[in-house]
């Protein structure tokens, strides 16, 4: 390998694994944002990304480029299927943190790539190779399990899954035409009126914590459209980095973190039903994963061949 593309996987390797650290890190940063409740720090969470993504246009001078995505409507129609997709993985997962249910996201993150799979199927026509179709039955059985075995249906894990997989297959149709800041700009953009009607729905039940709860949880609730656009711009600079085996491996890396914290940090009970779906979970991870790799090797394969 060439010292240029050296440097090129090197620093991918580092914004990748920047990006998903700082996600696997995002239930500490919302458990501390207490007393704020979860819809109003989502909905500051909204409208400080879309200050921040403003910042950043201006800085980089790409406002033409964000107004010409106003000029396809099939562009805006999957954009605002985008924006609703998302808005209920947000809310979804920072009610499941404020709640006690962190270990309970943490699957849903890592049933969401069996979820991609699927929508692969059913969606884009995809054709499955065998090692596929065993992670998706070994990650029902697991569902089955978490469900029978810990007594309640794991709805939470479920719905960031789905969510989160729907906005990932509504980016995917857009494609190359939608940048990481323009398209994180457009979305909050969508989101603002929702966000502005759900503070308004805050103040007038149990108040408005923005601005009285101390300078340190101010500060905080501004931050979190910081840290709500930097991973994604990290993601968007190693995904151009990084071979897409090396992106789908790294992952597995937020949830994991989610889900320690989940069981050493807050404490959330694990008992021997909720570690067997999880185990059970893994190994479906593991068959996705080794088809991942067997799958990118055989692709160069065939490609040194044909050169």
């Amino acid at each position: 390998m060439t010292p240029a593309p050296q440097a090129r996987s090197r620093s991918g390797f580092f914004y990748a694994a920047s990006a998903y650290l700082l996600w696997g890190g995002l239930p500490l940063y919302f458990v501390i944002l207490e007393p704020a409740g979860a819809f109003e720090i989502v909905s500051l969470r909204i409208l400080f990304s879309l200050v921040f993504c403003a910042v950043l246009l201006s800085v980089l001078r790409d406002w033409r480029g964000f107004f010409a995505l106003f000029r396809s409507r099939r562009t805006m129609l999957v954009m605002t299927c985008a924006a609703v997709f998302i808005y209920i993985n947000w809310q979804t997962y920072v009610i499941a943190t404020l709640t006690g249910h962190v270990v309970e996201a943490s699957l849903g993150y890592f049933i969401n790539p069996i979820v991609t799979v699927l929508f692969g199927i059913v969606f884009l026509r995809e054709k499955l190779r065998p090692l596929q179709w065993a992670a998706v039955g070994v990650s029902v059985i697991a569902v089955l399990v978490l469900w029978m075995g810990y007594g309640s249906f794991p709805i939470i894990a479920l719905i960031l899954a789905f969510s989160f997989g729907l906005y990932g297959l509504m980016k995917n149709r857009v494609g190359g035409t939608v940048g990481a800041i323009t398209g994180l700009t457009l979305e909050t953009l969508l989101l603002a009126p929702v966000a502005i009607a759900v503070l308004f729905g805050v103040a007038a039940t149990t108040g408005i914590v923005f601005g009285t709860a101390g300078a340190g949880n101010t500060a905080l609730l501004v931050g979190s459209g910081v840290v709500t656009a930097v991973p994604l711009l990290l993601f968007a600079s190693a995904s151009r980095r990084l071979p897409l085996v090396y992106m789908g491996m790294f992952q597995y890396v937020t949830p994991l973190m989610q889900f320690l914290v989940g069981v050493f940090i807050l404490r959330e009970p694990m008992p021997p039903e909720r570690w067997a779906g999880f185990f059970i979970v893994w190994v479906a991870l593991a068959l996705l994963t080794v088809d991942m790799v067997r799958h990118a090797r055989t692709v160069r394969r065939r490609t040194l061949d044909l050169t």
